[in-house]
């Protein structure tokens, strides 16, 4: 929710920017997003994406070698974010419930965007990065609440399944969920005309079969920094806005179909004006919490 400003509160102060993901929780945000980062490319500011795996060198080399055409044109890409809770920080009986909110911000979709945007973000950019940066069509998604069903756990889903149209004709099956006691599997399967690729295990079946070995594996934490801090130096800046305005945005459109039963376009997703929460955050009340029905809920 504070992203977008904060990131053209910086720029505006000539700033460079490490930006962590999502960058927005809503279209407005995702164009003031875009907006700072191309004030950013005039003013020569570096803009580093906290999407790691984009600065995970044997990742780089995986994609490189499907880009290269390894695995054939790619058809169908698999991507899962299965995992357990995370943590949740209770309620201290001297907390308003504008604190509340904020201090258990992943629970609340105005702030966090929802876990399909808040941590599934990086599965959805490891696909688009597998289909050079190209932006969905349109996306049909489904989602729910299973598990946390108590009012603590706010307004957000445990649960998404999403499938993502392009032009140029992959699909995109995306699923997360956030649930104890189940079996967790973080993957990414690029399928391909003639073999695939297990992006999490830097393997590629295809013409050859290559697994990273040879290549060096510092950490991508360390990484995007040391090469934020290298751009500095030299004077030629990164700039990542693009991608990552794009990735948040896959992830709020599919949220978007989730919570309203429907399909939505890209063209709807990035004009939607709908801008979630208060104009001004104030220690005091906070938004309502209003659980998303689909076939009911509006375009949010």
């Amino acid at each position: 929710y504070f992203r977008p400003e904060q990131l053209k509160y910086a720029i505006d102060k000539n700033k460079h920017v490490f930006c962590e993901k999502p960058v927005a929780v809503d279209a407005p945000g995702v164009r003031s997003v875009l907006a700072s980062c191309e004030e950013a490319k005039k003013k020569s500011l570096n803009v580093v994406s906290g999407l790691c795996y984009r600065y995970h060198l044997p990742k780089r080399e995986t994609y490189k070698r499907i880009h290269e055409g390894e695995i054939g044109d790619v058809r169908a890409i698999y991507t899962t974010y299965y995992t357990g809770p995370l943590w949740h920080h209770g309620r201290k009986d001297n907390w308003t419930d504008m604190e509340w909110q904020v201090r258990n911000w992943i629970y609340f979709n105005w702030l966090s965007g929802d876990h399909i945007a808040e941590q599934h973000i990086h599965s959805l950019d490891k696909a688009s990065w597998a289909l050079k940066d190209e932006t969905p069509v349109a996306c049909v998604g489904a989602g729910g609440r299973q598990v946390r069903t108590e009012p603590k756990f706010g307004d957000v889903f445990d649960h998404f399944n999403v499938m993502y149209e392009y032009a140029s004709g992959p699909m995109v099956f995306a699923g997360c969920r956030q649930m104890a006691g189940c079996y967790n599997d973080v993957n990414d399967i690029v399928i391909g005309t003639t073999g695939k690729a297990d992006i999490q295990r830097n393997l590629v079946n295809g013409k050859n079969i290559w697994r990273n070995k040879e290549n060096p594996n510092p950490n991508m934490y360390d990484q995007e920094h040391a090469e934020l801090f290298a751009a500095i130096r030299s004077g030629n800046p990164i700039n990542n806005g693009q991608y990552m305005a794009n990735s948040t945005l896959m992830a709020l459109m599919g949220r978007m179909s989730a919570y309203t039963g429907q399909r939505i376009t890209w063209e709807k997703a990035m004009n939607s004006n709908v801008k979630l929460g208060p104009e001004v955050v104030e220690l005091g009340p906070a938004p309502a919490v209003v659980l998303p029905v689909p076939g009911i809920n509006t375009l949010s």
